[in-house]
């Protein structure tokens, strides 16, 4: 399946007009980006986002008093992304609050298996110029996901500046199933249908009959989770910064009171430091992240949710794609316990206003890795299980028992931001293993960390 960007648009059109003085922001201000894309199965993707900041008497710009976020888009076959997320340290004295509700649906959500390169990958089975012979479906390594999400994140001083608690609640309810085939095959020339799920099951279906996915968790099912923690945080600037410690520590949980069909208990631990290179114009960054489960079991549908004090961009999620790991596929490294690291060399190199607005132009250059650490446990199928059939199904060609060790990837990216907070995302990632994929182009929201 090839993914074709056709347009990208900046709604705040850049025009360089060499050095002046900040421009301070007051009251509303807003930056805006439509995009369409088109997707062999899924269709064209058309819609856009809105980030509105009010500054107040702008006192304390770049920081803003409150920020509303809008997006909304679709593809012409089912998938699409709606999402508002508020934030802001006025709503509430004393506060930071953020509030985010959104629905996505995914008509072709990645499943790879788990425990990383313990999960054997192959590319024919999903390639459609590959042989007939080798060729199975563009579908082979997905399913229906859809997800609706209500999150309340709060943080308040604990000792001094430095010190914060945080505390929140996420209600998360899925809906997973086969995906639309007969959907995705609407108005498709005969040579680029996907044969029925009857003809060619992808590894969903697969992991479901060999019991690897029980039926308990293989529709999806409603995850609420609670969470509290305590941050260390020295930035100096929260949406770029040039120095500083970002340190935080997040108990999170899912007790049976609230409703879920699970319990557990898992820890999150990411240490993310910034240092100033060339004042305001060069510095390097990076991110330790790890997480482990503490006690009871998740569902395999939420091994995928990556946990974090504050959610910047539509889903955190991985590992492998736009926000962890850049050029491997999405949800190729999924574990019971995950490391996650990225490391970032950050150029401003250019600023300018436009339109009575700041702007500056950023380069980067990264290095992503990070592996499973602890292993989710389930019964390899033996050799002849397969719908009873003799020699269809192998079991080396799904599994590599002990394969696991570090994923890498490297790339280069491109910032646009104005007014320090609206910053346009554009990054390009190669995966170093082929046993990750190839490569893969992100454009959204924000820095990474």
């Amino acid at each position: 399946m090839k993914r074709i960007l056709v347009l990208t648009v900046l709604f705040s059109v850049c025009l360089l007009s060499g050095a002046q003085e900040s421009v301070t922001k007051e009251g509303w201000n807003f930056g805006a980006l439509p995009a369409v894309t088109f997707d062999t199965d899924l269709g064209f993707q058309y819609g856009g986002l809105v980030n509105l900041y009010n500054y107040g008497d702008g006192s304390r710009y770049p920081q803003y008093d409150h920020s509303l976020y809008f997006e909304i888009s679709r593809f012409t076959k089912g998938s699409g992304i709606n999402r508002f997320n508020y934030d802001s340290d006025k709503l509430i004295e004393g506060l930071q609050t953020s509030v985010d509700i959104s629905y996505l649906s995914d008509r072709a959500y990645d499943f790879y298996g788990f425990n990383g390169y313990d999960a054997v990958v192959n590319k024919d089975w999903f390639d459609d110029e590959a042989p007939d012979d080798i060729y199975r479906t563009r579908m082979f390594y997905k399913y229906d996901r859809k997800l609706f999400r209500f999150k309340v994140d709060l943080r308040g001083d604990l000792a001094g500046e430095k010190f914060d608690w945080i505390g929140g609640i996420n209600l998360l309810n899925l809906k997973l199933g086969y995906v639309d085939i007969e959907k995705l095959n609407d108005n498709k020339d005969a040579e680029d249908m996907l044969p029925p799920h009857s003809e060619e099951p992808g590894l969903y279906e697969k992991y479901r009959e060999w019991g690897i996915i029980s039926d308990e968790d293989a529709d999806g099912g409603f995850v609420p989770t609670v969470k509290a923690g305590i941050v260390y945080d020295t930035r100096d600037n929260r949406p770029n910064p040039m120095k500083g410690m970002w340190t935080e520590a997040v108990l999170l949980g899912s007790p049976e009171f609230l409703g879920g069909e699970h319990s557990f208990t898992k820890l999150s631990l990411i240490h993310r430091q910034y240092f100033t290179i060339v004042p305001n114009d060069l510095s390097f960054a990076y991110r330790l992240a790890y997480q482990t489960t503490l006690s009871g079991n998740a569902p395999f549908y939420y091994q995928t949710q990556l946990i974090t004090s504050v959610m910047k961009s539509a889903t955190s999620e991985g590992l492998g794609g736009a926000n962890s790991l850049r050029g491997v596929w999405r949800n190729r490294v999924v574990g019971d316990a995950v490391l996650l690291g990225n490391v970032e060399a950050r150029w401003k190199f250019a600023r300018f206003q436009f339109i009575n607005n700041n702007f500056y132009l950023g380069l980067n250059a990264f290095a992503d890795f990070g592996r499973v650490t602890d292993k989710i446990d389930f019964e390899r199928p033996d050799y002849y299980e397969e719908l009873n059939t003799p020699g269809v199904y192998n079991p080396d060609d799904y599994f590599d028992n002990d394969a696991e060790e570090m994923h890498y990837s490297f790339g280069l990216g491109l910032r646009v931001a104005m007014n320090e907070n609206f910053i346009v995302r554009c990054d390009y990632g190669m995966a170093a293993d082929e046993r990750d994929g190839d490569s893969g182009i992100y454009i959204g929201l924000n820095y990474l960390f």
